[in-house]
């Protein structure tokens, strides 16, 4: 089974191209999904351990946890290292409950992919990208988002440039989702048939 990670900067379409997977019946999980489900269980007790008064009836508030890392925002370092490795395992448990169930590819969505060391099992990935205002608008047309805010994301993450440059595939979502449906479809194709190829010993 083909293991794809599939990430890009913040507002360049990775969870409109992840649904785009699952409606092409590929087996699909986020980074995202995986830190809700840590906040909501297995990561509370560590959570509020390393941030007391983070956790609230027995889960992670996100809006109690934000307060104390936007009075210290060194400690995201500190939420990194703890959350990162659980996240991982995660997306390795994902797999291979995926490759049990006979799916020739799976995608997890993995945000921050380059900017945590690339630390995961994948055999391709997945890169989208758009033009910078589209990136831009669509950013702050999220709820909270303000231009600070945007900011200080954008300065945290790797360019798209960079990220694109490390791409096995790159999508380019600055269209309609139609043509980023087309895109994908494509980069499908031809990771079958590079498969194909290779299980015959070619």
């Amino acid at each position: 089974m083909l293991r794809v990670g599939l990430t890009g900067s913040i507002a360049t379409g990775k969870s409109t191209v992840l649904a785009e997977c699952a409606a092409l019946g590929l087996p699909t999980y986020s980074a995202d999904r995986a830190v809700h489900e840590l906040y909501e269980k297995d990561a509370v007790a560590a959570m509020e351990t390393m941030f007391p008064g983070a956790t609230v009836n027995g889960k992670v508030d996100r809006a109690a946890l934000s307060a104390i890392l936007a009075a210290d925002p060194q400690r995201i370092v500190d939420l990194e290292e703890l959350i990162h490795p659980l996240v991982r395992g995660k997306a390795a448990d994902f797999f291979e409950a995926a490759e049990e169930s006979g799916a020739d590819i799976a995608v997890v969505e993995i945000p921050l992919l380059f900017e945590t060391g690339s630390r995961y099992v994948l055999d391709t990935v997945i890169v989208t990208v758009c033009r910078p205002e589209l990136q831009r608008r669509r950013a702050l047309a999220r709820p909270g988002m303000t231009q600070q805010k945007f900011d200080m994301v954008l300065a945290r993450q790797m360019s798209q440039e960079e990220k694109a440059a490390r791409a096995d595939y790159v999508i380019d979502t600055s269209g309609s989702i139609a043509d980023s449906a087309s895109q994908l479809r494509q980069v499908i194709a031809t990771l079958r048939e590079k498969r194909g190829r290779e299980n015959a010993g070619e």
